[in-house]
């Protein structure tokens, strides 16, 4: 029976190095991009099973892409870390930092802040096709996508071991073990002696909120002595343990509990004993989750296509995903500091008024169908 999963992926799918400055092509990125490119497609069969013209396509993914990543990015300086302003505002948008230089990507997106600037842009886009394309009826459509895009975003994030959900002991609750694994594998220190890493449970028995027992396996490079190898382990590998406590339960003051072993090939191994912490794995509920809304909606779309009621799938949209979104966000961390002494968190606030929104758009919706049967009725 499982009783806790152990995540080990690495974010990474390979990387160079330019200028001395490693460059990786990530999972997220990937994802990210994989989702724009599924939603034009589709979007794509929505305008021609609509008999709109699909050059359209082209110029709403611009609109979508640009508008997704400015207002992701400034969501989360505004609503998360607003000190960035006036502390670093280079890199509000700058992907990279100078000294030295290295490529960094954009840290920190807000799907709130996303949300607002895609409202935002395809207002700007309908404004500018008056009177053929309608910006609820523009809504109506796009948001569908979303969905999508945003079940491939919350993967990636779970690639990234971010957007992390609370300690659990229920089943199938996930130890996020990969960034762990990536300081250790890549420890800058100078001549990484660490040949290969596993990560196994252990027999221990298992502790509350979620702590777990993890094994470590650690196997050294041939001409690694056992006291570099022992070094290495009560210095380097303690320091990850204790820094990363997010992920792992490794107290600072305790002596760090580990076996050295010389392998029949005369290399050595070490075994490491110590507690991961098993979580909710939210960024996958939430996938799921939007892939789920995603069919509905399209199902619904399919439905009536050009005879769609104005406004009835974004009022759906966003009272679906934004009610979810409140309810999955009691699951989750919080993603800085001063949420803690809030009574609802920073995402669960921001929700609240597009629900409302959603309400009303939907009542609209239904009071103006109603209207329009009754003037019909002879």
């Amino acid at each position: 029976m499982l009783d806790f999963i152990i995540w080990n992926g690495s974010p990474e799918i390979f990387s160079v190095e330019i200028f001395s400055s490693p460059i990786a092509l990530r999972w997220y990125g990937l994802l990210f991009a994989l989702g724009f490119l599924v939603c034009q497609q589709i979007l794509y069969y929505i305008h021609r099973q609509e008999g709109k013209p699909e050059r359209d396509v082209d110029t709403l993914t611009i609109y979508m892409l640009v508008a997704t990543i400015l207002g992701a990015r400034l969501g989360h300086v505004i609503f998360y870390q607003p000190e960035i302003i006036w502390e670093s505002p280079w890199s509000i948008f700058l992907p990279f930092e100078f000294s030295p230089f290295r490529f960094t990507g954009l840290q920190g997106l807000a799907s709130h802040g996303g949300a607002i600037g895609i409202l935002f842009a395809l207002w700007l886009y309908s404004r500018k096709k008056k009177p053929n394309q309608n910006y609820l009826q523009v809504l109506d459509r796009i948001v569908i996508l979303v969905c999508l895009t945003g079940a491939f975003i919350r993967l990636g994030n779970f690639f990234n071991s971010e957007i992390i959900g609370k300690p659990s002991n229920n089943p199938l609750s996930i130890v996020f073990i990969n960034r762990v694994s990536e300081s250790i594998m890549h420890d800058r220190s100078g001549s990484n002696p660490v040949a290969f890493m596993d990560v196994k449970k252990s027999g221990l028995p298992e502790g509350q909120d979620g702590r777990v027992p993890i094994d470590l396996l650690l196997f050294f490079k041939p001409g690694v002595g056992e006291q570099q190898a022992n070094g290495f382990v009560t210095n380097d590998v303690k320091f990850y343990l204790s820094q990363l406590n997010e992920f792992v339960d490794e107290p600072n003051l305790h002596p760090l509990q580990y076996k050295m072993i010389k392998e029949g090939d005369g290399n050595f191994a070490a075994r490491i004993q110590t507690f991961g912490i098993a979580r909710h794995p939210a960024q996958l509920y939430e996938s799921i989750s939007c892939m789920i809304l995603f069919a509905f909606l399209f199902w619904y779309w399919s439905r009536y296509k050009i005879n769609l009621p104005e406004g009835r799938i974004f009022g759906m949209f966003m009272i679906i995903l934004w009610s979810l979104r409140f309810v999955y966000e009691f699951l989750k961390e919080n993603q800085v500091s001063f949420e803690d002494k809030m009574t609802l968190n920073m995402g669960q606030t921001l929700s609240i008024p597009l629900v409302i929104v959603g309400i009303v758009v939907l009542i609209r919706s239904y009071r103006k169908t109603s209207a329009a049967e009754v003037q019909k009725t002879p």
